[in-house]
């Protein structure tokens, strides 16, 4: 770490546990949490000011209907779940529930909860709120679900009470105040590591009654959000205090049961630009950011800034939308796939280090094929397949983000340009449609519509294959309208193997499959990083993100 007396860039990396690979996620006893005898001192009062430049606003603060990167950015200090990651080896660790057990072959789990613990709204938390959250993830309507694609329940667990035939999701019961049950109607192996979602945070029930959780009658970011997705109310070391046009306050949460750190004030100041994310680090307005990009990396060097890099858990892509007529042929969205020079967007436009993708599941993970299918940079033979698969010259819109900065994709605008270059080169004709990320470009590009491509990218919540090909390409939906029943049947099935070669094998194959089809083409799988001023002794990187600000050290 830098002295006080010198200033020096240090490039870290984020936790390695990726690189371990994950071993099984079926749970006997879990281990406790990890606390000594009482300290017979009192930790201090956190004191702190850390003021932390973001790349967007959120989009809600509902965890459970908003999965953008800053909207969970801050719900993760306000609202905790069942389950948290290690930050070493990246499996399921106790966080509300201090240890659970598995049961019926695989189809039930049983949870012994934290006793004492408050909601910030001075509600307690126990059995019967962790099931007041679970049936409402479960009956969220079609209505809600259209509002906000955020929601992750249905990519998890399939289907919502609507069709309970289809679920994976059975009942939550409350055993005891201290005690509750989930039970599925299959097993399903990343079961503990996908309760670690943002998604699958215990809020008060209070606090969702009062805020009308279920009635999206507001707007933030041209995204529907209800009462409770502006105010959310959780157990978790920070509470809201107050969130206006250009930032996020967070206060310490001074009943919190755990430990709760050096910060007593969080500011999470939205700029829109790498540049202006850059100056005000340089200016010492803000403590660090995140989205570095290459042109930020050079000038951070240069300032003697630290840099830490995550690794990699991120696929960038372009995705294609086979409900336009003209991209429903395969020899088409395979031109579409060649016309692409990955190589040269990476050197250009992403931090070094950055792989090539040909398939949607990250190196490190179990499943990765490393035999995946892939057609190369060939435009001559983009041509030859256009011309082959009867296209004639059909405009298509291509949509990317404007004035937004993603772990896995740094400079969107200039990421389209070359790839508008590129696909332009080979005969497509192309239409720029830009869209502002606060006027709904998520909304739009994962809806159905009249996006024929766009940009977007995935990054991954927790360590399993699942976690990449599950919520993309599990079933049709309105981002691709990609319709493979095999598919969908394979990874139904891989979900709920056991973990081990033929779980593997299982995700190579669909892997195989979908890069066979081309229902997006992945580009990268990019490193991201974020800088930091020199009051930071360590901040708490992870490749899923799950930085809790409770642990982040500051100089004296």
């Amino acid at each position: 770490m830098p002295s006080s007396t010198s200033r020096r860039t240090v490039i870290k990396t984020g936790a390695v546990f990726l690189a371990l690979g994950m071993t099984s996620c079926t749970a006997v006893p879990a281990p406790s949490p990890s606390s000594g005898s009482p300290s017979t001192t009192a930790a201090p009062e956190p004191s702190a000011t850390f003021n932390f430049g973001t790349a967007a606003q959120p989009l809600g603060l509902d965890p459970a209907l908003s999965s953008d990167v800053e909207s969970q950015r801050i719900t993760r200090q306000i609202l905790e779940g069942l389950v948290g990651v290690d930050q070493v080896t990246g499996k399921p660790t106790p966080l509300l529930a201090t240890e659970w057990t598995e049961s019926n072959e695989g189809r039930s789990y049983t949870f012994k909860l934290r006793t004492d613990v408050m909601f910030q709204d001075g509600t307690p938390f126990n059995a019967d709120a962790v099931c007041t959250n679970f049936n409402r993830w479960f009956a969220f309507s079609p209505d809600i679900r259209r509002q906000a694609p955020g929601s992750s329940f249905k990519g998890v667990f399939k289907a919502h009470s609507d069709e309970p035939e289809l679920s994976i999701f059975k009942s939550c019961t409350a055993e005891s105040p201290d005690t509750v049950r989930i039970d599925l109607t299959q097993r399903f192996t990343a079961f503990l590591q996908a309760l670690t979602l943002p998604a699958f945070a215990i809020a008060s029930p209070a606090a969702l009654a009062a805020g009308t959780a279920d009635v999206l009658d507001q707007n933030r970011g041209g995204q529907p959000v209800s009462g409770f997705g502006t105010n959310p109310v959780g157990t978790g070391p920070f509470r809201l205090a107050s969130w206006d046009e250009g930032s996020v306050t967070l206060a310490t949460n001074t009943s919190y049961w755990g430990e709760r750190g050096q910060i007593a004030t969080i500011n999470f100041v939205a700029y829109d630009h790498p540049q202006a994310r850059l100056q005000a680090l340089l200016d010492g307005k803000i403590d660090g950011y995140d989205a570095v990009t290459v042109g930020n990396f050079d000038q951070l060097v240069k300032r003697g800034k630290q840099i830490v890099q995550r690794d990699p858990f991120s696929v960038m892509y372009v995705g294609i939308n086979q409900d336009i007529p003209v991209l429903k042929n395969l020899k088409v969205r395979q031109a579409i796939e060649m016309a692409i020079d990955k190589e040269t967007l990476i050197r250009r436009f992403f931090i070094d280090n950055t792989a090539k993708a040909t398939q949607f599941v990250p190196p490190k993970i179990s499943g990765f094929n490393n035999d995946a299918p892939a057609l190369g940079h060939d435009p001559a033979k983009a041509k030859e397949y256009l011309e082959e698969g009867g296209y004639a010259g059909e405009e298509l819109k291509f949509y990317y983000p404007l004035n937004v900065t993603r772990p896995y994709l740094p400079t969107p605008e200039k990421v389209y340009a070359e790839i508008s270059r590129q696909l332009t080169a080979v005969g497509l004709n192309i239409r720029p449609v830009p869209v502002d990320w606060a006027d709904g470009y998520l909304q739009k590009v994962q809806s159905p519509g009249d996006h024929a491509l766009h940009l977007l990218g995935w990054n991954g919540s927790y360590s399993d294959a699942d976690n990449f090909v599950g919520p993309l390409f599990g079933e049709k939906n309105g981002e691709f309208g990609y319709h493979d029943p095999q598919v969908f049947s394979k990874i139904n099935r891989a979900r709920g193997l056991p973990e081990g070669e033929e779980r593997d094998e299982q995700y190579h194959t669909i892997n195989a499959q979908i890069a066979a089809t081309v229902p997006a083409v992945p580009v990268a799988f990019p490193i991201s990083a974020l800088a930091l001023s020199d009051r930071v002794l360590s901040y708490p990187a992870s490749p899923v993100l799950n930085e809790v600000f409770t642990k982040v050290q500051l100089k004296p």
